[in-house]
């Protein structure tokens, strides 16, 4: 029980969106009544400790959150966050959705040759991306939001300059592997 929990844990921690029990019954191997009665435990373990973060349950779905208790230090962290200027990596991950998307996680990962996660939660937290269901029930994908779009004046990705050239992923691949 213990290694499911503390799976269930990391998990939780990385996922970008609320994971469905089914699911995380597939990735720890287990049955989804042992996680069901993990996931019980954990959410009293964490009630009781009343620490700085805690796993919500809607229907089937769990995600870890900060703790309501730290709601104004989280925002002023959210603010200082969402103010400052974007990454290099963060620049060119928004390109590839831009010219890309939607896209999935895995496949802007294999494209950037490492993982995007921190980077695509702060331009979600930028305003600047959202996730759409993918073609698979458990992919998440990525596209620019109106508001990116508003800012730079254009209706649509395909306005972009160069859209049509670029929006090939094998384009894409090739111009990030001449600019490394």
């Amino acid at each position: 029980m213990d290694k499911i929990i503390s799976q269930l844990q990391s998990l939780l921690f990385i996922a970008a969106k609320p994971l469905p029990l089914k699911q995380l019954a597939e990735l720890t191997e287990a049955t989804e009544e042992e996680i069901a009665t993990a996931l019980d435990k954990l959410l009293t373990d964490l009630q009781e400790a009343q620490g700085g973060w805690q796993v919500i349950k809607t229907g089937h779905n769990y995600q870890m959150v900060s703790s309501p208790d730290n709601a104004d230090v989280v925002q002023k962290f959210r603010q200082a966050e969402t103010s400052g200027e974007l990454s290099k990596a963060s620049l060119e991950t928004l390109t590839i959705i831009a010219y890309r998307g939607p896209i999935a996680k895995l496949e802007l990962d294999q494209i950037r040759g490492v993982n995007c996660t921190l980077i695509l939660r702060n331009l979600s937290l930028h305003g600047l991306i959202e996730t759409v269901p993918g073609a698979k029930a458990h992919d998440t994908c990525y596209q620019v939001t109106c508001d990116f779009l508003k800012f730079l004046g254009v209706n649509e990705p395909a306005q972009l300059p160069d859209y049509e050239r670029l929006h090939q992923a094998q384009e894409i691949e090739q111009l990030l592997t001449e600019e490394k």
